[in-house]
This record gives C-alpha cells, sequence and structure tokens, in this order.
C-alpha cells in the first residue's frame, strides 16, 4: 500500500501539463491597443460616414440619371399576335410585329438591348427547382428521378433534352433593329454571344460529348414549348448551339422578382453605328411566339446604355443616401445635446 501510495505524486509529475506554455502570445501578454471613445472621436466618425455615404449617394444617382434608356411596351401594339397565341393550336403559325420608335437624342457608347416580362413568377419553389443540374453539365442522367417532372419524359419514355418547367417556357420572340436612314433601311448589326457571364458558359453548362452534337442529344426531344430541338438553337455558330447558347443560359438564371428584363443582345459597334445608334427613327421587327396574356403579363424590349455604376437602377444611390442622412441626424441628435451641457458648464464657471 505505501508503494502505491508514493508512485501516485511521482505519475502526477511525469505526466504532461494541459497548461500553456509561459510565452506572451499563450498567455495573452502582448501588447495591444484598446481605442479610448470620446465624443469628438464619436461624433466625427458619424460625421465623417455621413458625407461619405452622402456624397457615394449622390454621385450614383447622378451617374443613374444620365443613362439613356427606352422601354417600349409591345404586348399591347402586337395585340393580333397576342390573340393568335392564347390558341395552343396555333403554336406553329408565325406572327411578325413593327413597332416603329424615335430617338431624340445619340445613345452614344455601348447599346444594350433587354426583353423584360412582368408578372412572371419566376421566383416559385417548384418553378426555381424544376431543372437538371447534371444534364445541363452533359452527363447522361436519368431525368425521371430529377425534379424535372412533368417536363421529364413523354408518355413513350423519351426523355426531355433540356427537361424542366424553367426550359420548358424559356423566351422564343425574336427581335431585330431597323434604321430608317432617309430613304433607306439599315439592319443594326447586333451581337447574340458574349451575354451570359463566363461561369455559366464555361463551368455550369456543357453540352454531351460527341462528334455531332446532333448525334449527342439522339433519343432526345424537345421540350413542349419549343419549336425546334436544342441543337437547333444556332445553326450558324456550335459555340453558341445547344446547351451553351447564350439566350438559353441566360433565360436559365431566374429572376428573384416577378417583373425582370433579361440581357438579349448587343448593339455592334461598327459601320453607323462605331460610336453607338445615332438619333432618329427605328423600327422593331418582332417575331411574336411568347404568349403572356393568360396570366395577365406584359413584354418588354429595352434599349440602354451603360455608365461607370452600371444601368439605370438608382436604389443602390438611394440606399447610400439613407445611410448618410441617419448618420448625420445621429450626429447631429448627439452633438446638440454635448454643446448645451459645454455652455451650461461654462455659464457656471462665469457664475
Amino acid at each position: 500500500m505505501k508503494n502505491k501510495k508514493s508512485s501516485a505524486p511521482q505519475e502526477a509529475e511525469t505526466r504532461p501539463s494541459r497548461c500553456p506554455d509561459n510565452s506572451a502570445f499563450k498567455q495573452q501578454k502582448l501588447p495591444a491597443w484598446k481605442p479610448q471613445l470620446t465624443a469628438a472621436s464619436v461624433l466625427s466618425t458619424f460625421f465623417l460616414t455621413g458625407a461619405f455615404c452622402l456624397s457615394v449617394g449622390v454621385s450614383l444617382i447622378v451617374a443613374a440619371k444620365s443613362v439613356r434608356e427606352i422601354q417600349v411596351d409591345y404586348s399591347d401594339k402586337c395585340s393580333h399576335c397576342s390573340k393568335l397565341r392564347e390558341n395552343s393550336s396555333n403554336w406553329n403559325s408565325e406572327c411578325l410585329c413593327s413597332i416603329n420608335i424615335t430617338l431624340a437624342e445619340d445613345m452614344l457608347g455601348d447599346v444594350f438591348m433587354y426583353y423584360g416580362l412582368q408578372n412572371f413568377y419566376q421566383n416559385h419553389r417548384r418553378y426555381a427547382l424544376s431543372r437538371s443540374d447534371e444534364q445541363l453539365l452533359g452527363r447522361n442522367v436519368d431525368v425521371q428521378n430529377s425534379y424535372c417532372a412533368p417536363f421529364a419524359t413523354y408518355q413513350n419514355g423519351t426523355p426531355m433534352a433540356p427537361c424542366g418547367a424553367i426550359a420548358n417556357s424559356m423566351f422564343n420572340d425574336t427581335i431585330d433593329l431597323f434604321y430608317n436612314f432617309n430613304s433607306s433601311v439599315i439592319q443594326v448589326p447586333l451581337l447574340k454571344t458574349g451575354n451570359s457571364w463566363w461561369t455559366d458558359k464555361n463551368v455550369k453548362f456543357r453540352n454531351p460529348e460527341s462528334h455531332n452534337l446532333s448525334a449527342a442529344f439522339a433519343g432526345t426531344a424537345r421540350p413542349p414549348y419549343w419549336h425546334k430541338a436544342v441543337y437547333l438553337l444556332d445553326e450558324e455558330d456550335e459555340k453558341n448551339n445547344g446547351y451553351i447558347n447564350d439566350d438559353f443560359i441566360i433565360w436559365m438564371r431566374v429572376s428573384a422578382f416577378a417583373t425582370f428584363r433579361n440581357l438579349y443582345r448587343r448593339i455592334s459597334r461598327k459601320g453607323q453605328f462605331t460610336d453607338g445608334l445615332p438619333a432618329g427613327n427605328y423600327t422593331f421587327h418582332i417575331s411574336y411566339n411568347f404568349p403572356v396574356s393568360k396570366f395577365k403579363g406584359k413584354k418588354y424590349v429595352i434599349l440602354s446604355t451603360m455608365v461607370w455604376s452600371g444601368g439605370s437602377n438608382p436604389f443602390l444611390g438611394i440606399a447610400y443616401l439613407v445611410c448618410g442622412a441617419a448618420a448625420t441626424l445621429t450626429d447631429a441628435l448627439k452633438l446638440f445635446p454635448e454643446c448645451r451641457n459645454n455652455a451650461e458648464e461654462l455659464r457656471s464657471r462665469i457664475a
């Protein structure tokens, strides 16, 4: 028994200690600086923050107002096409519509063409999930086990490519712009590639590997609302065909709001349009395919320029102004009582 009692202290001495090393770092004895908050430092911080936010907000709003933009609602102006598309049996009938616009001033610099939709809820949960990312990566997957239903396969078992409600409802109007110069009509050159995000084009979307794109999609069928198969989206450019088509990629990035716009084309700056769009008369030629009357929606075509802060959206500028005003107001509310106390203290000293 004595041996056991004497061995216990020896084991405690040989057991490694769990205490941290006696160093300045591990003992938290390093030199540190703790700011001493005074009324002057706090008030000056609030004032500088408010001044910065107000100046940035004003700059953003001024920049947003300098954007040249024209928006045309063509869902009502192409009413004859809208009525034709109300009947789904007319899906294969082409309907053309022309809309004249006038630019009072030049739209200088890069000009972007957007299509806009109103009252189209892409943020619905089942709609936003109705896709197969594995399929869009070009992999051979069983779409029946995905969220694509009821747009996964046809009754005979043929899989849809691409599958899902998002792809099935892809915007498919065709919009061309013509410049009416004197007595001649000049088609404005439009760029249909380079409009999607690099990560989407090169990472998230891939075509199936095959020597021929049509052979890669053999055994599949187009979605029911599409007019042509996915490998026919752009037959002129194989780098813009299939799943890596820019129009398709942009549509597959769903919007968080019911009213939104997507980039459709960019004006190619060459010839008469080197500096942008000159002032004058223009005509939109629209092949009307996308129906909106059933969900009481509207369609727009938008021409817009860009500035250093982006497009014509004053939200960020307003947010900076609100933050700047709040900081300045807080500074003022704290400054007045401080001045009053100093004045009373000075008055008492004089008395």
